[in-house]
């Protein structure tokens, strides 16, 4: 450890941020008072004693004096280099300040104590290797530096306490570790402070070094593959003048092409953003083809384009009579959309509220009706673009309003994508089967289309990979669907229903004569008066061999007849021309499917024997006839209750309970051997049983079955039911009236029962068809088993069937 010697009274030689330490020489500038003050006094003192002047240099950090302090002594005193008076002054070593004290001159005196910082002889190993360690970093830093008459000084440094003061002349030392050392007093400790501080700024240099030498990689790579494209492009240029092509030139400005292009303000100044951001970045960066693929779609998109409506209503009518047989609701409703759009344009009110007057309809009926091809005539009618969008399957929301740009293969959704497809921003867009979408973790797009749909905000329609508002409202919108409840409820409420119900038999013969014939008989490769159909034979096609709601089927069988008949002329079996007659039918397509119930032998009919009544319902292919079957247990086998089977829904089983309860509380009303359902079991079935059957419409059926059952009286052949019934016996409304009409005429049904609050849908359904029906309207259950059971024939007792 240091010691301490006889104490020194010394002038003070205040330092403001600097650091001296003992071994160093420094010149200092004495135009400074407190140092001219520091330096006379020293002078002043040492005349009475022998040595040079001695003063006491002493650190002042931010206002506040070290507690140690160096023994100094003015070597010279003359002029600096700038020619200002200077001392030079040589640290001796270190001093521990004591009290102040008095002396000649200005300057503050203090007294002082010298530290004896000798190191006993030998040095132990461990500061050997110390003073090793030093001297290699030393010299490193200094090689680094290029002070090679430094090195050879250091080297020859031995003492310890010399060597860890030398590093005052260090510059990357800040002034509160130059106080650190200066306060150290141990030798030892103090050379370990010095190498820790030296080895700390040659590891910091290093990662400064190796931080600038990747820097300065990059930027020379990056010069040289700006020098290097520049000259490619030098290279195109004069490859393109040579060959005279300026196109290539233009493609690649997009720039230019977005300046060129007809855009809306709000989309230029996307699209210029964008550009920027494209000649900021690297052709090799993921980024650059992003905005690409992003400026084309853009720069595709029709922003300004539209077609003219044709604004002839009469010549609108006559294009969608001569596409379309029936229909007559869709026909007018296109034909008011037309008027009120000319009307519109006649006045100046085009657009109003920034918002066009576009159109949502939702066509809803079974499939074979026309819904898809009506919207090309709709287009045809209007003078407008069509295009089609198929919604069936889709489950994913980006499917309608895009994906996001950061996604690899993003594209824009089905919406955008139909408006570039058509060209114009006013075509009319054809969502087909929009009750077939699904929604699962990626979304619901339902939801997605609320905005598409809704007349008040998709004229401000926001795609996620454009990212910028597109104007929708001009757009005629048309919504196919075969099920009205599979669509939600919030999107139906966006659209203006219009109901498909089916062709009457007459509708089909027109469609199949004038549509469905010309067709084909071109795919058949069959000239118009190479093969000719009787149009009773279009009737039976229609009637017995198809039963459905539109004419799909008709289609199929028209075309198998004709190719039957195309196959018998090449094999030289048939001459052409040739007449289809309704008898030629058999020979050639094979018997008929759908014979109606008017039409079998009495034995054949369905209600042949009592317990079985026909009722109407209505189902995703339309209207239909549905039988409803019933039978008695044995009293023997004790099965007593109501047993239902066929995969009926809960409201359809509650309707069963409902007819049973009512005929039990009324037998004796209606002269029903009644007295029998307590101890036998009572079985309904409805046919079909593999398809899932639901709703209260067949409530009086079942009551008539089961009354027929009872009472042993047929139900009428000719007679189709439908209505909900309640305990009271009274006849409530349902739905699907015209669908269900249409399907009784189908079916070669004559009188059909319906609700009397059903009566106004009679409006609906097509006056030829009312006039083959003989509808009664009905409010009591007793009526309706009056009109569809046939009289007893005797008073014998009847005779109910009992379930095998």
């Amino acid at each position: 450890m240091a010691a301490e010697s006889t104490p020194l009274a010394l002038p003070v030689l205040p330092l403001d941020d600097e650091v001296v330490l003992p071994g160093m020489v420094v010149p200092l500038d004495l135009s400074d008072s407190e140092v001219r003050a520091a330096v006379e006094a020293a002078q002043a003192a040492a005349r009475d004693e022998p040595g040079k002047p001695k003063v006491l240099l002493v650190p002042r950090v931010d206002g506040t004096y070290a507690g140690t302090g160096v023994l100094g002594t003015v070597e010279q005193v003359g002029r600096l280099a700038d020619g200002d008076p200077g001392a030079l002054i040589r640290g001796r070593g270190r001093v521990r300040i004591g009290a102040g004290t008095t002396g000649p001159g200005a300057a503050l005196w203090v007294e002082g104590t010298r530290i004896d910082e000798s190191v006993p002889e030998p040095l132990p190993g461990h500061v050997t290797e110390l003073v090793k360690e030093y001297k290699a970093l030393a010299t490193a830093w200094l090689r680094k530096r290029g002070a090679w008459q430094v090195v050879d000084r250091v080297q020859a440094i031995d003492d310890v306490s010399a060597l860890a003061d030398n590093s005052g002349y260090s510059p990357f030392l800040t002034t509160d570790q130059k106080v650190a050392l200066l306060e150290t007093t141990d030798p030892v400790a103090r050379l370990k402070l010095a190498t820790q501080q030296l080895r700390d700024h040659l590891a910091e240099q290093d990662v400064a070094e190796t931080i600038a030498k990747d820097v300065q990689e990059g930027v020379d790579k990056q010069q040289r593959e700006f020098l290097l494209r520049r000259q490619l492009e030098a290279v195109r240029k004069e490859l393109r003048e040579l060959n005279g092509d300026q196109e290539g030139e233009e493609s690649d400005d997009y720039r230019a092409r977005v300046e060129a292009a007809d855009l809306p303000e709000k989309v230029r100044e996307a699209a210029l953003k964008e550009v920027d951001k494209l000649e900021r970045s690297s052709d090799q960066s993921p980024e650059g083809s992003w905005i690409r693929t992003w400026l084309d779609t853009v720069l595709e998109m029709p922003w300004n384009e539209r077609t003219e409506d044709s604004y002839d209503i009469r010549g609108a009518q006559q294009v969608l009579d001569a596409e379309h047989a029936g229909l007559q609701d869709v026909k007018e409703r296109i034909t008011e959309y037309l008027a009120v759009r000319k009307r519109r344009n006649d006045r100046g009110l085009g657009v109003v509220g920034g918002r066009r007057g576009g159109a949502v309809l939702a066509l809803v009926g079974p499939p074979g009706v026309g819904k898809t091809s009506l919207g090309e005539s709709v287009a045809h009618a209007m003078g407008r673009k069509f295009v089609r969008v198929a919604l069936g399957g889709v489950r994913d929301e980006a499917e309608i309003r895009g994906h996001r740009r950061t996604y690899v293969g993003a594209l824009p959704g089905r919406i955008v994508r139909a408006i570039k497809e058509a060209g114009s921003m006013n075509p009319v867009v054809l969502l087909d089967e929009i009750d077939k979408v699904g929604s699962d973790f990626r979304g619901d797009p339902a939801a997605a289309l609320l905005e598409v749909l809704d007349p008040a905000q998709n004229h401000t329609f926001r795609d996620h990979y454009l990212e910028v508002e597109l104007d929708l409202s001009d757009v005629v919108f048309l919504a196919t669907a075969n099920v009205l409840e599979a669509i939600p409820e919030a999107l139906l409420d966006r659209m203006e229903l219009v109901r498909l119900d089916g062709y009457t038999e007459d509708e089909k013969i027109v469609i199949a004569r004038d549509h469905l014939l010309p067709r084909q008989l071109e795919r058949a490769g069959l000239q118009p008066d190479e093969v000719t159909i009787e149009e009773g034979a279009l009737r039976k096609l229609a009637g017995e061999y198809t039963r459905e709601a539109g004419v799909r089927n008709l289609e199929r069988s028209v075309a198998r007849l004709l190719r039957k008949v195309a196959a018998q002329h090449e094999l030289g079996e048939r001459e052409l021309p040739f007449t289809v007659a309704e008898g030629d039918l058999r020979g050639l397509i094979g018997r008929p499917h759908h014979v109606p119930e008017s039409a079998q032998e009495p034995a054949e009919r369905r209600t042949a024997v009592p317990g079985v009544a026909t009722g109407l319902a209505v189902t995703g292919a339309g209207g239909d006839v549905l039988y409803v079957e019933a039978s008695l247990a044995d009293p023997e086998t004790g099965a007593a209750g109501l047993t239902l089977t066929g995969q009926l829904g809960d409201v359809m089983k509650e309707s069963a309970q409902i007819a049973l309860s009512f005929l039990r509380s009324h037998g004796a009303e209606l002269e029903l051997p009644v007295g029998d359902l307590k101890d036998r079991g009572v079985h309904i079935h409805f046919p079909a049983g593999a398809v899932p059957k639901d709703g209260p419409s067949a409530g009086i059926t079942m009551t008539t079955a089961l009354a027929s059952l009872l009472s042993g009286r047929l139900v009428r052949t000719d007679v189709a039911m439908t209505g909900e019934v309640s305990l009271t016996g009274r006849v409530l409304p349902i739905g699907g009236v015209k669908q269900k009409l249409l399907a009784a005429h189908r079916a070669g049904i004559t009188t059909v029962i319906i609700p009397k609050r059903n009566e106004p849908d009679l409006d609906d359904v097509p006056a030829q068809v009312l006039e083959k029906l003989d509808v009664h309207a009905v409010t009591d259950v007793r009526q309706v088993l009056e009109l569809a059971l046939s009289p007893a024939t005797n008073g014998a007792a009847p005779e109910v069937p009992v379930a095998a």
